[in-house]
């Protein structure tokens, strides 16, 4: 049992939950996640995580109520408890100085891109943000984005924030004033698709943090499995995180759409 010690509502469906879980925080890096199940009988989601206090022994954690299991995670409040939470699981980012770093997140992708940002930029990296939502109350974490980034340039569907446009909008226009090392995407499948596709053009290489549909996390069960260059991987311990050039990503959006 893990209480749940704060919690912020970024939107009316996307809830930050911190939760008590003292060896994760101190075991964690950057790109790992976690499974939580809230009741005996509760749903396994996969969730990211955001950041941690190794101090308060505590881990944060980005939840959108989209079905059931994340509408019952969301309504919980400080001092209720998360049946299980288990982790650290997958593979930790591979951080180091290359140069100038692009990090582009949409929606909810924003959290698990957030502890990337700081790790990238505590190397000595040159980090420029591209946060990107369909509208204004769909950009998250914009603070604590700035706080750890050289620029940050916001798009938006709808042009309610920022600049109106996509994502791949913002990133072409800093491809196009100056050297990119290295491209970091996180974000709907269908945006990372056309963020691998952009920066594939302009041979860059590009990061992506796969969010597949997930059960028991460690590699047993097949159901996150992902063509990566011809080669079935699993996004639970071969990932989360893949070369965007080669992930089969029709593939990947075709599988998604399973449970529809």
């Amino acid at each position: 049992m893990n209480k749940i010690v704060s919690k912020e509502h970024f939107s009316e469906k996307v809830v930050k939950l911190v939760v008590e879980a003292p060896l994760i925080a101190k075991a964690r890096r950057a790109g790992h996640f976690v499974i939580v199940r809230s009741g005996e009988h509760g749903e396994r989601i996969p969730l990211t995580i955001a950041d941690s206090d190794t101090v308060a022994g505590t881990i944060t954690l980005v939840v959108q109520a989209v079905g059931v299991s994340t509408q019952k995670i969301c309504a919980l409040e400080p001092g209720d408890y998360l049946t299980d939470v288990v982790g650290p699981l997958g593979q930790a980012t591979h951080i180091e100085k290359v140069g100038t770093v692009v990090c582009c997140g949409g929606g909810v992708g924003v959290a698990p891109l957030l502890p990337i940002i700081k790790a990238m930029k505590q190397a000595g990296n040159k980090v420029i943000s591209v946060l990107a939502g369909r509208s204004k109350d769909l950009i998250i974490m914009e603070d604590q984005v700035r706080e750890n980034s050289d620029e940050v340039i916001i798009m938006t569907d709808d042009g309610s924030y920022g600049t109106k446009g996509l994502v791949t909008n913002g990133l072409e226009e800093v491809i196009n004033r100056e050297q990119v090392d290295l491209v970091v995407t996180i974000g709907p499948a269908i945006m990372m698709k056309f963020v691998a596709l952009l920066t594939k053009k302009y041979d860059i290489k590009t990061v992506c943090s796969l969010n597949t549909v997930m059960v028991d996390g460690t590699g047993m069960c097949g159901a996150c499995r992902i063509t990566i260059d011809g080669v079935t991987k699993f996004v639970c311990i071969d990932g989360p995180e893949f070369d965007a050039h080669k992930v089969n990503f029709d593939e990947m959006l075709m599988r998604l759409k399973a449970y529809k």
